[in-house]
């Protein structure tokens, strides 16, 4: 198993610098474009979620993103130790495609993520939040 760590403060001006290192050492490990793709897309909202909800938007607290490579998955887990979420349901988007005018602007990410990913796991333990994504790779 190859694991990697990387570490930002909750700025979301950090959060395309870390997808872009991310992004990098997938590739470097011989990733698919389209699964670092999806990661990019999946880090971005979970990051963005914990600095919104998790840290209230307060700039200066610690997130790690932990990304383990074994055999034909990718795992990557974010920590946080921030407010926990009650709960991790994902709602199903329901809305009229074609009525432009009346799409949602927000609450779409963990719907996103659950299209991209094969499985999500989110608890909490001793103070830390734990959002871990499964990806099967080749």
């Amino acid at each position: 198993m190859i694991e990697q760590i990387f570490n930002i403060t909750s700025n979301y001006g950090e959060v395309i610098e870390i997808n872009k290192s991310i992004r990098d050492y997938l590739s470097g490990n011989n990733i698919e474009t389209h699964v670092c793709n999806a990661v990019e897309i999946c880090l971005t909202e979970a990051l963005n979620n914990v600095i919104k909800h998790a840290y209230k938007g307060e700039s200066s607290n610690q997130i790690s993103i932990i990304i383990r490579l074994n055999n034909n998955q990718l795992e990557i887990d974010i920590i946080d130790e921030g407010f926990p979420r009650k709960n991790l349901i994902i709602s199903e988007l329901n809305f009229d495609p074609t009525d432009i005018d009346n799409l949602p602007e927000g609450g779409m990410g963990l719907y996103i993520i659950k299209q991209l990913m094969d499985d999500l796991n989110y608890y909490s333990l001793n103070g830390k939040n734990y959002f871990t994504l499964k990806k099967q790779i080749l």
